[in-house]
């Protein structure tokens, strides 16, 4: 049996909220973090996968 897919890995990353009046500067700034969180995310879940595979096989 398969360990469960830790539940952080599952999360959608939202993009940064646009507030009227707010310098472009900052709503980019506050994208790129969000981009950083999600790619992080990702590295995890290959991470994840490859301790499967290291643990159980590849796929046939």
């Amino acid at each position: 049996m398969l360990p469960p897919l830790p539940d952080d890995l599952r999360k959608q990353e939202a993009h940064a909220a646009v507030t009227e009046g707010q310098p472009l500067i900052s709503i980019l700034a506050r994208e790129r973090q969000a981009l950083d969180r999600a790619n992080s995310r990702q590295g995890r879940t290959v991470s994840f996968y490859d301790d499967l595979i290291k643990k159980y096989g590849s796929r046939p």
